[in-house]
């Protein structure tokens, strides 16, 4: 199931949704090894920085599980400043000999901003406030757009509502959706499952 550094990792979807002062990153439950589902109820989106990031993985679990742990250092080492810390995690992901074998992709998120980072070094903030990646991506990120453009939906139920089209489409992701949000203002945080 190993992917090689351009190619979308499979076996899950995560996808984030900006509405308003809302971000939601929702993650699909599903570990795939080859064609067998390994487990259907896996967390692939976490909260870090003292629960102020919010940060998603698509790929390798062990690969995903180091790049938070570098992500969080990072963090910690730029005092919470997302892209600043995003930009320090992909130098280090794209030049280190054995961080840039890792078969993983992320998308972060904090206060009013979303980011997605690959082992190549891109640090790419969505134009349209919906980022996806994984094997379902395409499938969620077009939903997202589609309701985004047609309804008044909050970004958690977005997020949940456009993963539940792609679990209905990618056999690598299901049904059984994590879903976090962030508010831009302070204090105003929701978890949602």
């Amino acid at each position: 199931m190993a992917s090689h550094q351009g190619e979308t990792p499979r076996a899950t979807t995560i996808l984030a949704v900006q509405r308003g002062d809302e971000i939601a990153i929702a993650g699909d439950g599903q570990v795939t090894v080859g064609d067998v589902v390994m487990k259907h109820r896996a967390s692939k989106v976490r909260r870090l920085y003292h629960d102020q990031v919010v940060v998603g993985f698509a790929g390798s679990v062990a690969d995903a599980f180091t790049l938070f742990d570098k992500f969080e250092r990072q963090l910690d080492q730029h005092q919470g400043n997302l892209l600043r810390a995003a930009v320090e995690l992909g130098k280090e992901w794209r030049t280190d000999r054995y961080l840039r074998h890792l078969d993983a992709m992320l998308v972060v998120a904090g206060r009013g901003q979303m980011l997605l980072l690959s082992g190549d070094g891109d640090v790419i903030e969505p134009d349209d406030g919906i980022g996806a990646i994984g094997s379902g991506g395409p499938y969620a990120h077009a939903a997202a757009r589609a309701l985004v453009l047609h309804t008044e939906l909050p970004a958690a139920d977005v997020a949940r509502k456009a993963l539940e089209i792609a679990a209905s489409i990618c056999i690598y992701t299901n049904d059984e959706i994590t879903v976090e949000t962030l508010r831009s203002e302070a204090g105003s945080d929701d978890a949602g499952g």
